[in-house]
């Protein structure tokens, strides 16, 4: 009755689209347990190159039911796009369900969105401008409209007319902006709905029944660690939990059920938005390597901040996650440097610490103490198990896992599915 959940260990964009597709094909059910379209998972399979948002990865087996569970901020719109767009290329979403309680991104969220930011100025957080903070804002607010309303058109209208009254109070008197019409939403959303409808279930039961069967549960998210609204370099977070414990709730799965949870990690660091990154490269180190990396991100298409390897918030990323492995993603784009470093420890005031500082101003000021490492300047794209890999490789492999405390179970050497290996638990 295994249970897998793959997180993010990084700031997002670590390679967990290519680690879902892959383990899809021994899963039954795959569950998109968290986020909205802010986030996106580039998938390379036989099939093509494909960017998800909100349809789970396991989409491309289609023996595999894909789940939007009830933790997820889905936007109607985008969803159908996203599924158009795999129809056209030939992807069938027959297996995907949504759950009556995954809260729905409305057309006001994006808009109050890209007000706040704003009227932060120099301060914004550089969110995508989607509207899923404000979603879950409304959510944990209790003014939420989910999923399941949109089975029941009187309640949903209801529902819309009432929160939109209080949003256009908003709208005019505090940013001094046009009201919204209610009418033009329920009209809008009903017309998805009468695509949606079928997709849409209760998801516990389906859950329960895979459960009591043995099946193989995959549980994706859709944000790192470092992201987490919790755990993460607050206040520059998304609005959700994306550790392993989130998946769980987001998914409507009890903790004693799960039996592996995977980190993704980068073989080096990057990042989408502003907020602390102490081993950011603002050189041409960083360049090429975004340049090779094709470092821009799947939804926003803006270029990924990049840096060194940092095993200081790695470690973090393990303490409130608990990963039994990890899968480290993306080694191959580290091919052609002479040198590596790894950040094994910071010095803050002219202090060493080996943790994360909560404060996200205290962790601007962390300066990274680096352990230099000779880089082996030999394709590694190639490698079908590890003793392909070069011993420069070896080494800084075995490094990370001995920093992070959890062994490689995978090894990314490119984007394509079959560009994996596979080592010790996992294998």
């Amino acid at each position: 009755m295994p249970v897998i959940a793959v997180v993010g260990g990084q700031w997002g964009d670590e390679g967990k689209g290519k680690i879902i597709d892959l383990l899809a094909g021994r899963a039954h059910v795959v569950v998109r347990a968290q986020g909205g379209d802010n986030a996106g998972h580039t998938v390379v399979n036989p099939r093509g190159k494909f960017a998800l948002h909100l349809v789970p990865a396991g989409i491309f087996n289609e023996q595999t039911r894909c789940l939007i569970g009830p933790g997820v901020a889905l936007n109607p719109e985008v969803l159908l796009a996203e599924m158009d767009a795999l129809h056209a290329r030939g992807v069938g979403t027959d297996n995907l369900i949504i759950s009556e309680r995954a809260h729905l991104v409305l057309p006001y969220h994006p808009l109050f969105d890209r007000l706040d930011e704003e009227s932060r100025g120099a301060a914004a957080i550089g969110t995508t401008g989607r509207g899923i903070g404000p979603t879950y804002a409304d959510k944990v607010g209790r003014i939420g409209i989910v999923a399941g309303d949109l089975l029941h058109p009187e309640r949903f209208r209801a529902k819309v007319h009432q929160v939109v009254e209080r949003k256009n109070v908003l709208l005019e008197r505090v940013y001094g902006a046009a009201p919204i019409d209610a009418d033009a939403i329920v009209a809008q959303y009903l017309g998805h709905a009468d695509r949606l409808a079928r997709h849409i279930a209760e998801s516990e039961p389906i859950l329960e029944q895979a459960l009591r069967e043995g099946r193989t549960i995959l549980l994706e998210g859709g944000h790192g660690t470092l992201l987490d609204i919790d755990h993460g370099t607050y206040p520059y977070v998304t609005a959700t939990s994306c550790t392993v414990g989130g998946l769980l709730n987001g998914a409507g799965i009890g903790p004693r059920h799960l039996t592996t949870a995977i980190g993704v990690f980068k073989a080096y660091q990057s990042r989408v938005g502003s907020g602390a990154m102490p081993t950011e490269l603002l050189d041409e180190t960083g360049d090429h390597v975004r340049e090779r990396g094709d470092e821009y991100g799947t939804t926003t298409g803006r270029p990924r901040r990049i840096g060194w390897f940092d095993a200081v918030a790695a470690r973090h990323s393990m303490i409130v996650n608990g990963f039994h492995t990890i899968a480290l993603t993306r080694l191959d784009i580290l091919d052609e440097l002479d040198e590596l470093q790894v950040c094994i420890a910071y010095e803050l005031d002219g202090r060493r610490i080996d943790f994360m500082p909560s404060q996200i101003e205290d962790l601007a000021r962390c300066q990274p103490v680096y352990e230099g490492m000779p880089g082996w300047r030999t394709p590694t794209g190639e490698a079908q198990s590890w003793r392909d890999l070069p011993n420069a490789a070896q080494s800084y492999v075995r490094l990370i896992e001995e920093s992070v405390g959890a062994p490689a179970g995978l090894i990314g050497v490119g984007q394509e599915r079959e560009k994996t290996i596979f080592t010790g638990a996992l294998a």
